[in-house]
């Protein structure tokens, strides 16, 4: 009865596998060579008040480098970790060929989604008290994400989960006076 039972089995796992060609893999995410840099503050640095609700509310100009090939698209994400994720800035439909984010423009294609204030666009550093972090997430994705015309963080980083190709990050820094 045991070898009829590992025989059932056995042609049970041989039929399951052999029709399911099982998940399409994508490459490791990797963080490698992508790099996020802003020409107003260094990683882990103070973000100017200029780019903050104290300031003009600017946002912060952004470059980057090193996307993988088959990069599609790239998202990108700012939310304040010490606010339980609180987003202030998302943009996706980013084309693989910019380079950057200006203060005033955004690559052509590109377009912003809901931040946490209610609304779209850029809304800066705004801490009620103390020192916040702010972590800017740049994804380098295989395909386009296809989303509603103004999604939310949470349906960027659902859409962005296996086709991620690379993701780097930059974190600043910012105290209300």
């Amino acid at each position: 009865m045991r070898l009829r039972s590992g025989i059932v089995l056995a042609a049970i796992w041989l039929a399951a596998t052999s029709c399911n060609p099982g998940p399409q893999l994508l490459p490791e995410v990797t963080t490698m060579n992508l790099q996020l840099t802003s020409s107003v503050f260094s990683d882990g640095g103070a973000i100017p008040a200029r780019h903050t609700c104290d300031g003009d509310d600017a946002p912060i100009p952004l470059d980057w480098s090193g996307l993988p090939d088959g990069t599609a698209e790239l998202a990108l994400v700012m939310d304040d970790p010490d606010a339980r994720g609180f987003v202030h800035w998302l943009l996706v439909g980013i084309p693989p060929t910019a380079e950057g984010i200006g203060e005033a423009s955004l690559p052509p294609g590109a377009r912003e989604g809901r931040n946490d204030f209610g609304g779209t666009g850029y809304r800066g550093p705004c801490p009620p008290s103390g020192t916040h972090r702010y972590v800017l997430t740049l994804y380098a994705l295989a395909r386009p994400l296809e989303l509603s015309a103004a999604p939310t963080a949470d349906d960027v980083r659902r859409a962005a989960s296996g086709i991620t190709l690379a993701q780097a990050q930059l974190a600043g820094a910012y105290g209300r006076r």
